[in-house]
């Protein structure tokens, strides 16, 4: 199915074959999942035992092309973002707004900036600046390690790279400015462990 962006671009998904990231021998708990798969899962954790309630977005879409190859079936063959997207997962946390992107990539050395859009960093500094909890949550696939990103820190890595700098994330900046989080079988990424220690470390540097 085509699925274009409201300006008329076509959009290209990003190539992430499942069945291949599922021959690799990653831990128990978490092979053969996407990180999508995995932070739906830790969200059904959190929200049956009422830690918190945060969901995946919806995206929504305007469908233009649609073909039925029989009385029973509809197939989609066109359709347009009918707005941009902001950002994955959001929700509330002890009465906190949570509100964060979830990245994937297989490169070993560093973080792609391109996999992030400029209205997603837009949207994540207004949700900063009406005291929402905001953050990136990277899957580095090859090494299988796992980091949620302070919005701070992201968006000093975005300015850079609009001035002129790198388009990528070095991994080092990750483990020194970053939280790793440790995959397990249930849920498969604490994620709020992470934010939990994020959130320590601003109250003392405040």
């Amino acid at each position: 199915m085509a699925i274009n962006y409201p300006n008329g671009k076509i959009y290209t998904p990003q190539k992430n074959n499942s069945e291949k990231r599922a021959k690799k021998d990653y831990t128990f708990s978490n092979r053969g999942k996407t990180l999508e798969d995995e932070i739906n899962e830790t969200n059904d954790f959190y929200m049956q035992r009422g830690t918190a309630v945060i969901h995946k977005k919806p995206v929504p879409i305007q469908v233009v092309k649609v073909e039925y190859p029989s009385r029973s079936a509809a197939v989609i063959k066109e359709a347009y973002y009918r707005t941009a997207s902001t950002t994955d997962f959001n929700g509330v946390w002890q009465g906190i707004h949570v509100d964060f992107e979830a990245k994937e990539t297989k490169n070993k050395t560093s973080f792609p900036l391109k996999n992030i859009h400029a209205h997603q960093i837009d949207h994540m500094r207004m949700v900063t600046e009406q005291k929402g909890l905001t953050f990136l949550i990277v899957r580095f696939s090859s090494l299988n390690r796992y980091f949620v990103l302070p919005y701070r820190p992201l968006q000093d890595a975005w300015d850079d790279m609009c001035k002129g700098g790198r388009k990528s994330i070095p991994f080092e900046f990750f483990e020194q400015h970053a939280f790793e989080l440790v995959p397990g079988a249930y849920p498969p990424i604490d994620y709020l462990r992470g934010v939990t220690k994020m959130l320590s470390e601003e109250s003392v540097k405040q």
